[in-house]
């Protein structure tokens, strides 16, 4: 069996608008450039809102479980978790 390599791995990312403050989470293969893509305003969702910064990650090893945990993330209990999980980053950005 190989090692798993990293272009196979799948990310939920959440960053954040330095502009609005608002949270974006998302998925994708390719972390660095899909945050790339979002602050040369190429992503439709976050156009004209950026720059940002990203502020939380987690590598998923397909897909499925990729989308799948973004999902939760956006629900009241997944945006919950991330407070918890980013307790201190937030008390430092206020």
């Amino acid at each position: 069996m190989s090692p798993v390599r990293e272009n196979n791995m799948w990310y939920v990312y959440l960053i954040r608008s330095n502009k609005t403050k608002h949270w974006y989470t998302g998925c994708a293969t390719d972390l660095r450039k899909r945050f790339r893509e979002h602050n040369e305003g190429l992503v439709f969702s976050t156009k004209g809102r950026g720059p940002f910064i990203l502020i939380y990650y987690e590598a998923c090893l397909n897909k499925g479980d990729a989308f799948t945990r973004e999902k939760y993330l956006k629900t009241g209990m997944g945006k919950g978790y991330l407070k918890n999980r980013l307790k201190r980053f937030l008390s430092l950005t206020g």
